[in-house]
């Protein structure tokens, strides 16, 4: 068969087939009586074997040895493939990622695409002074979108960047809590921790929903920091989180503190004493946590939580004891 004709049946061009030849990939097992190549079924057969092998991904030369070398082992060839492959395709999808960003931002023209690539790239810099001057800048520069913020909030370790994260995010726009949403569901937890305190700092009913829908998730820390920053904002439903943070002893003095500001009213207040006393009562509450307890009762006005303070003068415990009669003496003065 005339190379033509291979060219046709293979989909090979009849240049490339000649470069095959050149680097010794394909040897025409004959020549015609006018001196031209002569292609038998053998040689069809290996260039279809080729043309397989470089679908994979493998270079010429790769597949040359894979051919020719009889202890040629494809496994170690083969992993290498793939790494090379996952390599490729991490960062084809950062390229696109950047692409989309700077699509997002709707540059006028190329001084804002340069602007752009500038801060994107200052916000995966390896400097955290240099991440920080980003963050703090994109308030002022629309060519950063949300979800860039959102990305470099999710991954920052540094406490400093975080916060001017953290700010800069607050000042974005109405989409970046439900971008942050979706980190309160990374295996990572603290990738959930750092998506929750984002959230904390957003204002806007969509940010109290979803920190609303993150009191019911199964991170105690995520809850944790989900019920602070919904009792600041009144939202009852952080009552029992709160409750059961100063039993634990986690964040007890900020859970104290945000009990007392949703106890604004008496039928609040009355609940939160409720709630405090119960726990006060429960025979698995250790003494520790039970003054702690006596000392959230403090900031809960209201008769319930003064009578509580009151039984409680009388404890066994003597250190609750103490507590509660200092308290009630506090509430007793003008």
């Amino acid at each position: 068969m005339l190379i033509g004709e291979v060219a046709r049946r293979s989909g090979v061009s009849a240049r490339m087939l000649r470069h095959y030849e050149s680097l010794g990939l394909v040897r025409p097992s004959g020549r015609t009586g006018s001196g031209y190549r002569e292609y038998s079924r053998a040689d069809i057969r290996r260039i279809f074997h080729i043309e397989s092998l470089r679908s994979l991904g493998l270079s010429l030369r790769e597949i040359g040895r894979a051919l020719d070398e009889p202890g040629f082992a494809p496994a170690a060839l083969v992993d290498d493939l793939i790494h090379r492959t996952r390599e490729r395709i991490a960062a084809e999808t950062e390229l696109l990622t950047r692409l989309r960003r700077i699509d997002a931002a709707g540059p006028a023209g190329w001084e804002d695409v340069l602007q752009a690539v500038a801060l994107l790239q200052a916000l995966g810099s390896k400097s955290a002074d240099a991440r920080q001057r980003a963050a703090l800048s994109s308030v002022q520069d629309a060519s950063v979108p949300v979800e860039a913020l959102v990305d470099a909030v999710l991954s920052e370790t540094d406490t400093n960047v975080a916060g001017a994260l953290r700010w800069a995010l607050a000042r974005s726009g109405d989409d970046a809590a439900a971008l942050l949403a979706r980190g309160l569901d990374s295996p990572v937890a603290e990738v959930r921790a750092r998506a929750v305190r984002a959230l904390a700092e957003l204002s806007g009913a969509e940010a109290t929903a979803r920190l609303r829908h993150a009191l019911d998730g199964p991170d105690a820390v995520v809850r944790g920091y989900a019920a602070l920053a919904l009792g600041s904002r009144g939202v009852g439903e952080a009552v029992p989180t709160l409750i059961g943070m100063v039993v634990a002893g986690r964040n007890d003095t900020d859970a104290a503190d945000a009990l007392s500001v949703l106890a604004s009213d008496t039928a609040t207040a009355d609940r939160i004493a409720a709630g405090l006393v119960g726990r006060l009562a429960d025979a698995t509450t250790d003494a520790a946590a039970r003054g702690r307890l006596t000392q959230a009762l403090a900031g809960i006005p209201g008769p319930r939580a003064s009578g509580a303070l009151a039984e409680l003068s009388r404890d066994e415990d003597r250190a609750v004891a103490l507590t509660a009669t200092y308290l009630l003496r506090l509430r007793a003065e003008p």
